[in-house]
């Protein structure tokens, strides 16, 4: 799968800008948690992007983009990130890619695709930096995890770690509630995350934890910790957009609705089929004439 093919920009709609931006890196997404100590450095932004488009739209305003495995929900309809497939990733982490110059595009590793053993981890990982071209890869789980991490981040590959809630262990977990309400489980995600720093994770997303385990975290890692549902004092923050953006009824706790995009959708997707239905619509200005 080729992301280099040049696109006709007379026809396509995924157009993309005339001059690229300087795209950033991982060693400088990683030096931001000492810039951020020093005052000098601001909190890492991160969104969900799946499509070229979103891409174009969200990439100028992040640091981060992840094509996340929540895809499988977004996109899919899928009841849980667990049926999501590397074929899944692979596409829409290539369209990411294509739609982005700025920011670094990390990809999630599927339920299935990396637990088995570090040299599983490391051909998922593999063909999806090939055919997606993306910076880095993102692989949930703590301490169980740490020897894929560091067998990957020897072998060339970034990875950014996930710990507190991980929704591909929905299963195992009963469900989607905050995690570390019990003083044995708030010990063992600290341990989780500082396994997963000293494994070489350049990163590592908290998710869905009560705050004092997200500041005990970010406070004693040297990677940057990017929170959702943690806290405001990670060295970052990532949402799924189109929760941000106001796309569905219902969303988690932690989310801020900075738009209702569902609604201004509804709206205009009503005024349409109203002005066809009066057959106002298409008007002269969009049909075509004959010649004289």
């Amino acid at each position: 799968m080729s992301t280099t093919f040049t696109l006709d920009t007379s026809t396509s709609r995924a157009t993309p800008v005339a001059a690229p931006m300087k795209r950033l890196t991982v060693p400088a997404v990683r030096r931001r948690k000492a810039e951020i100590a020093r005052g000098e450095g601001a909190p890492l932004v991160m969104l969900t992007a799946y499509t070229v488009r979103t891409a174009q739209l969200l990439d100028p305003h992040c640091d981060l983009l992840l094509v996340g495995d929540s895809l499988g929900q977004v996109v899919y309809g899928l009841p849980s990130t667990v049926p999501v497939t590397l074929d899944m990733m692979a596409a829409h982490g290539a369209a990411v890619v294509r739609g982005s110059y700025h920011a670094v595009v990390v990809i999630d590793l599927p339920f299935g695709s990396y637990e088995g053993s570090p040299e599983q981890a490391f051909a998922s990982a593999a063909r999806l930096m090939k055919e997606t071209g993306a910076a880095a890869v993102k692989m949930e789980g703590g301490a169980a995890m740490a020897p894929a991490i560091a067998f990957l981040s020897e072998r060339g590959i970034p990875v950014m770690g996930h710990v507190g809630l991980t929704p591909q262990a929905v299963n195992m977990l009963g469900g989607y509630g905050a995690r570390g309400r019990s003083r044995a489980e708030a010990a063992k995600i600290v341990d989780d995350a500082q396994a997963v720093a000293r494994a070489g994770a350049f990163a590592i997303v908290v998710e869905g934890v009560v705050e004092p385990i997200a500041v005990t975290i970010t406070q004693s890692v040297d990677c940057p910790t990017i929170g959702i549902g943690a806290s405001a004092q990670c060295d970052g923050q990532v949402l799924v957009a189109e929760d941000m953006l106001g796309l569905f009824e219902r969303v988690p706790r932690f989310v801020k609705r900075f738009d209702d995009l569902g609604g201004r959708i509804e709206a205009a997707a009503a005024s349409y089929a109203a002005e066809v239905r009066a057959r106002s619509f298409p008007g002269a200005e969009q049909v075509y004439a004959a010649k004289p």
